[in-house]
């Protein structure tokens, strides 16, 4: 008998040890279903987001078959899915508008070939799946929802096409309502909420959404800043020439709003 246990504790520990190995690189992008939105002029949108794998890998998965949307059983393609996946969880990137008389046993699919390995992501009018502002701040570890937030405004200026291997300058703008308040800790405020992940305010910070090529972003964020305006300008380079879209998301800490931004990338003159 207790060999017996010996033996199914020793199971037991390997079964956790290889459930927490990490790995860095070689595994898969799994799609993700967020849920569904009640759009204002009465369509839906199926929201989408990704888990990869990987701790320290990107990726890169251009649209097509290894990266597909299916509406209704139609294969069409592009849908303005990402194209490059940063390690780990991503959520809530995009969405697929759906008309407003779309049969709720209609699917939305997502498909994803990585590694060897084929994934899909189902999204249809499940009505628990349904999401509303405060499951997204939930979700996205931004505490106890303020329900008088507004996403922060963001404005990103003007983009020019470049020449390899020219880096193009980008400046993004935001502005808040100052809400949420920034986190009074307290002897009497133990809650969760009295330690938050970072300091409240606004966040911008620019991320590769498409692209041939590897982009760095230098900075890539700003700093958190709370009751006052948000400037980022960032010097971006480019790994190889093509048409890039690029992302910049501004984050009060419970809501965020995005702006996509394309880059045109030339070749540079050869060399003599």
């Amino acid at each position: 008998m207790r060999w017996l246990l010996a033996v199914c504790a020793v199971v037991i520990a390997v079964s956790a040890a290889r459930a927490q190995v990490q790995y860095a690189r070689g595994q898969n992008v799994a799609p993700v279903f967020e849920g569904w939105e009640r759009n204002p002029d009465g369509t839906f949108s199926m929201v989408f987001g990704y888990l990869n794998r990987n701790y320290q890998e990107e990726l890169d998965i251009p649209v097509g078959s290894a990266n597909s949307i299916e509406v209704a059983g139609q294969a069409s393609g592009d849908h303005g899915q990402p194209t490059h996946f940063y390690p780990r969880r991503q959520r809530f990137l995009f969405r697929v508008v759906v008309p407003k008389d779309w049969d709720k046993q209609q699917k939305v699919i997502w498909t994803l070939t990585s590694h060897g390995r084929t994934d899909q992501a189902k999204g249809w009018l499940e009505p628990v799946w349904e999401l509303s502002p405060d499951v997204i701040v939930e979700n996205m570890g931004g505490g106890v929802p303020d329900p008088n937030n507004k996403p922060p405004s963001l404005s990103v200026g003007d983009v020019h096409a470049v020449a390899l291997p020219e880096a193009a300058t980008l400046t993004a703008s935001a502005t808040d309502d100052g809400l949420p308040k920034p986190y009074r800790r307290t002897p009497s405020n133990p809650d969760r909420d009295a330690q938050p992940r970072r300091p409240r305010g606004v966040q911008i910070k620019w991320t590769q959404y498409r692209g041939p090529g590897k982009v760095t972003f230098d900075p890539d964020s700003s700093s958190v800043i709370y009751g006052e305006p948000v400037t980022l300008t960032s010097k971006v380079s480019f790994g190889a020439p093509g048409t890039y879209v690029l992302r910049a998301t501004a984050n009060d800490g419970q809501l965020f709003t995005s702006r996509d931004v394309t880059v045109t990338v030339n070749a540079g003159a050869p060399e003599h």
